[in-house]
Formats: structure tokens, sequence, C-alpha cells
């Protein structure tokens, strides 16, 4: 998939496109029933199919104090896009200057003048233009204004459930459940980060772990421990997925006071990942974060883990040290 970063990046040769526009916030189902109609579309009518969206989030331009935190970054949502299929990505700049044209300037500087689009495949939600005036309607009109096709997708859910949508997951990943989570995208909620150093507690104890920076992207879950992957040189041909055991929390044994992600990965020892980039998945919620009293209760606990996440992520368990043995290595 190319990636045009702002219209000047466009080719000049392109002729013809299906356009789909929207944040894709987590590219979860209901963005991808949008983005396969626009893939069909294209592919009928001989053209690029291109999503259009924004970077950053049009929330943290107009309210930053109170934007939600974001299930993808750019890298990921860019990377999850390409997996529908799509030719090309628009990443257009969102500014206070941008979000002040009108839903009329916009199709045309955007839509007709740069893509030259021949449909525009949106959700039936979609809002465009200044202070969101733009409508599925308003796209409608200007298509026959300007001579392109508009195909609405309607709102896609499970029976009986609400629509699938970002608010839905954040809403799950902050409680912690990352199964109905991953129902609703379609594949595990993921962060990526770049490994750091932390305090080497779990290597002491046998379970070294990758420490994900601060600055990692995608939304946090709620504290607890996790069944997942750690995936690393994510997007490369030489790229790893290992079965992992995810810790979300303060590490309240140790009265600890900051917020860490971090991802021990089955039965390696050997892995040295500082300084690198990765994607962790969760996939199953095993526990809440809990104080234990004592190291021995911890190891122990680290072991049930560990065999409680090779279960879920049906895995072979790996073997591990003793908590006694644990104990001559730390004393």
């Amino acid at each position: 998939m190319q990636r045009w970063d702002g219209i000047e990046a466009i080719p000049a040769g392109l002729d013809a496109s299906v356009v789909t526009i929207g944040n894709f916030d987590g590219v979860h189902r209901g963005h991808g029933a949008v983005l396969e109609a626009a893939v069909n579309v294209a592919r009928e009518a001989g053209a690029m199919a291109v999503a259009l969206t924004f970077h950053p989030h049009p929330a943290q331009v107009h309210r930053p104090e109170a934007a939600p935190e974001l299930l993808t970054g750019l890298a990921d949502k860019l990377d999850l896009l390409a997996e529908h299929g799509l030719d090309a990505t628009l990443v257009i700049d969102y500014t206070l200057d941008f979000a002040a044209q009108d839903a009329s300037t916009f199709v045309q500087r955007y839509l007709v003048d740069a893509l030259k689009a021949r449909a525009v495949v949106v959700g039936a939600d979609v809002r465009f233009g200044r202070g969101n005036s733009g409508d599925r309607t308003t796209m409608t009109e200007l298509g026959h204004r300007h001579g392109f096709d508009v195909h609405v997708v309607h709102d896609v859910a499970d029976p009986g459930e609400r629509r699938w949508s970002s608010t839905w997951v954040r809403e799950l990943l902050a409680a912690g459940n990352v199964e109905a989570a991953t129902e609703v995208l379609g594949r595990p909620h993921r962060m990526r980060g770049v490994v750091v150093r932390g305090h080497a507690r779990g290597r002491d104890l046998g379970f070294p772990t990758a420490n994900l920076d601060a600055d990692a992207s995608g939304a946090v879950p709620a504290d607890g421990v996790y069944a997942g992957w750690l995936l690393r040189r994510p997007g490369a041909e030489t790229g790893e997925r290992m079965p992992a055991a995810l810790s979300v929390g303060t590490n309240p044994t140790f009265d600890g006071l900051v917020r860490q992600v971090e991802a021990h990965v089955l039965g390696r020892w050997d892995l040295e990942l500082y300084g690198e980039e990765v994607v962790v998945e969760f996939s199953h919620l095993l526990r809440p974060t809990v104080r234990f009293e004592g190291i021995d209760a911890l190891v122990r606990q680290m072991q049930q883990d560990v065999r409680d996440a090779a279960d879920r992520l049906d895995v072979p368990e790996p073997d591990y040290p003793t908590p006694e043995q644990v104990r001559t290595w730390t004393s």
C-alpha cells in the first residue's frame, strides 16, 4: 500500500480513485466493512482504492484536554488499513486551518481535484467540513454536482449487539475485557513501543520482561495480567510472533508508582530487546493485579500465570525455576 503524506504526494498520473474517509481509530470490524466495500467498488471501476485519514486525530486538535486515548498509533493504523487491500492511504495533517474548510471546499479540493474520485464510500455516520456540517446527504448532493457516486455502508454489528465502534472498544479495554475487544476489532488489541530498561526485577525473579516506553502507542488496557503475543520486527519478513504473558500496572508488591506495560516471552531468557520497537497483542485476561506478601508467593503466581498463558494461547508450557532456586539467585 502506498502512503501519501498530503495531496502534494499524490502521483501526477492518478486518473481515478474510489475514496473512503475516516479517522479509522482501531480499524475495527465496522471500519472493515466500509474498507471492504471501497476496495470492491474500486476493483469493479478499475480505479485505485484510497483511504483518506487524518493525523493527528481531530479530537486532539479541537479538545486536547478531553481527547480519548487512541486505540492505534499512525503506524499500526496504516498497517491495518493495508491489510484490508487498499492501494493507498492519503494522510492529511489535521490543523485548525484544515478544519475551517467548508464541506464543499473539502470535497472539491481533496476528492475531486486531488484524488479524481469516481466514487466515495462512507459509513452512515460520516461527518466532514467545518463544524462537521457535512453528512451523508451532503456527500450525495456533492456527488451529483461533481459526477461521483456515493455508497453508504450502514452500521454493522453482531445480532443483538450494539454497533461496532472505537468508543465501545475503549470501554471494553478499560474494563480489561480484551476478549470482547477482540470480537469488535476482529483481531487482538495491540500496543507498539520501544523496549526500555526497567528495574530488572523480572529477570532477577526468573521472568525477564520487555518494558514498553511511556510513549508507546495504543490504548492501555485495565491493570492486570494477560496472555498475548510479542511481535519482534513487526511487519518485516524476518519478524517473530512469540507467545507472552503481559502485565499492566504499577507492580504493587514492590510499591511501584509508575504504570507500566511489560511482556515476558514464554520460556525465553536469551532475548535482548532494549532499544527495539515491538508490538504486543492482548488476547486474554488472566487475573487482576494484586499485591503479594513476599517473593515466594509472587514467583509461584508468576509460574501459574505462565502456565495459564500457555494454556490460553495453546502453546507448550515452558519449564521454569522453583521459588527456592530464584531465592538463591537473588540473595
